[in-house]
């Protein structure tokens, strides 16, 4: 038997197993490969898990989950708590009974994430991502970056050498770094319709262990005495429907095309490169899915605290280099590029910007480390922003704050039904809706012959009537299992987008109240 640490939604076709995050399956067979293995559920269902999804149950873990931590771990980071314990403990009293009537609170550890007090099944605030240190950021966009709590957060891996511009995260195998006591990992990162957790830290404990890693307050903003440049001012106007930003006068957009397989290390290690070109400068330049993980992650903690920041498609370490995942892939980044062109912020930021922009090698590198070193990330990057309308009251603010929450919620229980019955319906249609219409054709053709036996002359018509009767019905078979990927596949997809955007809101609401 195997207890399953982390929720993992099956794709439609590939004879997977959705399982819940404490559940406990029955392995069948572990010799796979690939990273996964064969399990069967408490229903009787049997499919594919990825194997670092579960934890073989031992004779030593039946009484509680191994999280790959030792006691002299939990004294270290114990013993690099204390020191600010007695500085968050007055704080932490004063917030406590707030925190914990909030449900949109990811920092509530008693409840995190759950919609109400009652028996909530889903945890919209999903597990944060494990964090990779870098080697020359400043501790405050590590601070930053560990205090947001967004279900799609990508914490890392950075890479050991800032400097290292072939240094490979498409490769199966992500270090964790050492100094946090806990071991390698290799995470079985497939990409799937719901799979906006699927880079899983080794090992979960509480977010208040680490000094940084709790609520994300305003004190730092009120007390820095930090000034924003001019031109990283973020201008707030009254439009017609409310607040908005301001737009640019000129838009752009960004293709996403011609991926490349290229090689390192005489080919030891591989990965896919992607042509990006934007339309206002027809200039081209070449990414890998490190680059993106790199991008999204300076934009989660740049603006991550007052805009939601969709997540990438996942990684996957099975069939990377396969023509149709690298299609999926393409797509989607396509998608994600495509919304991030057209936010007024985003777009013009100076990290998205050089990105898009770099002329060569040594101009990246340089951008890359300056985009690091920003100190206006996090909560600070309020300060940047200047409203035009008055000051709002406290009750109005809450009052919003609050009609924001209900909509959002709601909004995500519904994009997540849909996903659901999207997914159900897309295996009917590609496994036994089309095996009943094969059945039938073959079974009218088997009719036909049976009367083309008979010898009667004056049955020909009937006979190639109920041919092709029964021809047409496994056209139809297939026309069914095609059908999906022409329609529901461009909603599920949307809506897989939506869900990462929702999952932001609760912290950015967290934020603003």
């Amino acid at each position: 038997q195997a207890r399953v640490m982390y929720d993992f939604a099956a794709e439609p076709g590939n004879n997977e197993l959705t399982v819940s995050e404490g559940e406990i399956i029955t392995i069948t067979n572990p010799d796979v490969g690939g990273g996964w293995l064969e399990g069967k559920n408490s229903q009787g269902e049997r499919g594919l898990v990825p194997t670092d999804y579960v934890e073989i149950i031992t004779e030593g873990t039946k009484d509680g989950i191994s999280c790959g931590n030792s006691l002299a771990d939990q004294a270290f980071f114990d013993s690099l708590s204390s020191n600010t314990a007695q500085t968050n403990s007055a704080a932490k009293s004063s917030n406590q009974a707030s925190i914990a009537n909030d449900p949109w609170s990811s920092w509530n550890v008693g409840k995190s994430g759950n919609w109400d007090n009652g028996n909530a099944v889903d945890s919209w605030a999903m597990k944060p991502d494990s964090a990779a240190g870098q080697r020359n950021s400043a501790s405050n966009n590590w601070e930053a970056a560990a205090a947001f709590g967004h279900p799609q957060a990508y914490q890392g891996p950075a890479a050991a050498d800032d400097d290292d511009w072939d240094d490979d995260w498409d490769d199966p195998k992500s270090t964790s770094p050492s100094y946090l006591g806990y071991k390698e990992t290799e995470a079985s990162e497939a990409g799937g319709v719901q799979r906006g957790n699927s880079r899983a830290a080794a090992m979960k404990l509480p977010l208040n262990k680490f000094p940084g890693f709790a609520k994300p307050g305003m004190e730092q903003y009120l007390l820095a005495k930090q000034l924003p440049k001019p031109k990283e001012k973020i201008p707030i106007i009254i439009g017609d429907y409310g607040p908005m930003w301001v737009y640019p006068t000129s838009t752009f957009d960004c293709v996403v095309a011609d991926p490349k397989k290229g090689s390192k290390m005489y080919g030891l290690k591989s990965y896919i490169e992607y042509q990006l070109t934007c339309t206002n400068t027809n200039r081209s330049v070449n990414h890998r899915y490190k680059h993106f993980d790199w991008l999204y992650e300076r934009l989660l903690v740049k603006f991550g605290l007052a805009i939601p920041i969709p997540s990438l498609p996942d990684k996957q370490v099975t069939g990377r280099f396969e023509e149709e995942f690298i299609k999926m892939r393409m797509e989607r980044l396509q998608a994600w590029m495509t919304r991030m062109c057209r936010h007024p912020v985003v777009s013009e930021s100076e990290v998205f910007q050089q990105f898009l922009n770099f002329r060569d090698e040594k101009e990246w590198k340089t951008g890359k480390r300056k985009a690091e070193k920003d100190e206006t990330v996090g909560v600070m990057i309020f300060s940047t922003m200047e409203p035009e309308a008055p000051d709002l009251d406290m009750v109005e603010i809450e009052q919003k704050c609050d009609a924001v929450g209900r909509f959002t919620k709601a909004m995500d229980d519904g994009v997540k039904e849909l996903l659901t019955v999207g997914q159900e319906h897309w295996k009917r249609c590609t496994g036994p809706l089309p095996k009943e219409y094969q059945k039938i054709g073959k079974a009218l053709q088997s009719l036909a012959l049976v009367f083309s036996t008979s010898g009667y002359q004056g049955e020909s018509d009937l006979n190639g009537a109920i041919t092709e009767a029964g021809k047409t019905y496994e056209e139809i078979a297939s026309l069914v299992a095609d059908q999906p990927k022409k329609d529901l596949h461009f909603l599920m997809e949307t809506n897989h987008e939506y869900k990462g955007f929702l999952g932001c809101f609760p912290d950015i609401i967290a934020a603003h109240k």
